[in-house]
């Protein structure tokens, strides 16, 4: 498996802009505490989250390519089938069959939700972001409004409540607010 730190150099390399990077820390995070939490590989599920966006630096905006790039690029690299097919399931290009697949659908989105939370509060701060306030923005279709509620929702597939997915992705991304600049 290809180490965390070869993993975060190349998806530097391949992904300038450093906003989606950070998105890409935050779904590390998050699949590293559903990990724990279930009691999976936790290398392997934080591993997808880091890399599951690390064809975003030639295929943004052109969403039939995003995922089966990854996909390719993924292929020469020291990383298991379940983690590229992971990869092909978040971009909606092959249907979930594992819990890993269906965790980085809904934990992708999620962090989209978590920092547009964080960049509405006047601190700017993830520390000062609540559970019942994300719910709250679960529910206004026009904050965030490209975030798919539905995918997040779908946390119920993998055995989680709203409530409970939304405290459990909050705390993952707080964890690393320094990295993600929030």
């Amino acid at each position: 498996m290809i180490s965390r730190e070869e993993a975060l150099e190349f998806v530097r390399a391949k992904v300038p802009n450093p906003n989606l990077v950070k998105h890409m820390l935050a779904t590390e995070a998050v699949m590293d505490a559903l990990a724990e939490r279930f009691g999976e590989d936790r290398t392997l599920w934080s591993r997808a989250g880091l890399l599951h966006d690390c064809d975003l630096g030639v295929t943004e905006g052109d969403p039939a390519r995003h995922g089966r790039v990854a996909f390719e690029m993924l292929q020469a690299m020291d990383v298991p089938e379940e983690l590229r097919k992971a990869v092909l399931v978040h971009a909606e290009h092959a249907e979930p069959s594992s819990r890993m697949d269906r965790s980085i659908r809904t934990a992708d989105l999620v962090t989209g939700l978590v920092t547009a939370a964080a960049l509405v509060v006047p601190s700017k701060k993830l520390a000062d972001v609540s559970v019942p306030s994300l719910l709250k923005r679960m529910k206004e279709k026009r904050f965030a409004a490209n975030v798919n509620r539905d995918r997040i929702r779908a946390c119920s597939e993998i055995g989680l409540e709203l409530e409970d997915f939304l405290g459990l992705s909050l705390g993952a991304m707080q964890r690393i607010a320094g990295d993600l600049g929030l």
